[in-house]
């Protein structure tokens, strides 16, 4: 069901890859809700994806830029603009990469090459983006900018390594960019910490599918899954939203909010109590 939120509303949105993204599916919900946008990945992602098919259907324009370069990112902007007729009203970045997790180096065993490539592709790339942006007036009055984060910003998941560290960078810098951005133009800095969601990305973080699991069980509406995740941003991105910055959110079915279930307890309980009786 559309509601018409994002008419005659302009964006770019970062990051989509294949129909698993999130970016994927918050773009085609974008567009149900009326907006008009540009898409956007690396060069490499263009070639090892599917955003064709997705700029298909969403009749969107694919111009390739690194985040992670401020003439890539300057150059974007304006094409974009240009093409889109005006100045954006949102724009979602949906941008993280690891190359220690992807390598399986443990967070005591980091490689700092690495770690600086994690921490400019997944966070830096956000200030970047609102740098440039905001020095090109490139965002209309009002408009809505957005990232995408998880919990591990915040709390110790071990097997999510380095990614915790640029997470928590990204939400850092939603906190302070927020503050200037709204002053300067009343533009909205904030970010959406989602459940874990078996995107591309997220399925190479170690044990996941145990992540995933325990989310699950923990949450009391369970795992918020792309879709839904898809229809909180767009909210975000609308004017319903006009007063909210500078925040995480956590669109996680409660599970940030939690500390442990009957349910949970007692399987603990009773499983760590079966090793003991068997050793």
């Amino acid at each position: 069901m559309s509601y018409n939120l994002l008419a005659n509303k302009k964006g770019i949105i970062f990051g989509a890859l294949d129909p698993a993204s999130i970016a994927w599916k918050i773009a085609l919900k974008a567009k149900a809700e009326g907006a008009d946008f540009t898409l956007t990945n690396t060069a490499v992602a263009l070639r090892f994806g599917q955003l064709d098919d997705l700029a298909e259907q969403c009749n969107a324009k694919i111009i390739p830029a690194d985040a992670t370069d401020i003439a890539d990112i300057e150059k974007l902007l304006q094409e974009s603009m240009d093409h889109l007729g005006g100045k954006l009203d949102f724009i979602l970045h949906a941008i993280g990469m690891s190359p220690n997790v992807r390598k399986k180096k443990g967070y005591t065993d980091l490689n700092y090459n690495f770690l600086n490539k994690t921490i400019d592709i997944s966070a830096l790339s956000l200030h970047k983006l609102l740098q440039t942006a905001l020095k090109m007036d490139a965002v209309n009055q009002g408009g809505s900018i957005l990232a995408l984060s998880y919990i591990a910003a915040q709390r110790t998941f071990p097997d999510y390594g380095d990614m915790a560290d640029a997470k928590a960078t990204l939400e850092s810098i939603v906190r302070n960019f927020g503050y200037h951005y709204g002053k300067h133009n009343q533009v909205r800095v904030n970010a959406v910490s989602q459940s874990p969601t078996p995107t591309t990305a997220g399925t190479g973080v170690n044990r996941f599918d145990k992540f995933l699991t325990f989310a699950q069980e923990l949450s009391p509406l369970g795992n918020a899954n792309a879709e839904s995740c898809a229809d909180y941003c767009v909210t975000l991105f609308s004017d319903l939203t006009r007063m909210v910055t500078m925040q995480t959110l956590y669109h996680d079915g409660g599970y940030s909010a939690m500390g442990m279930t009957p349910e949970l307890l007692d399987l603990i309980h009773d499983t760590l109590q079966s090793q003991q009786n068997k050793g």
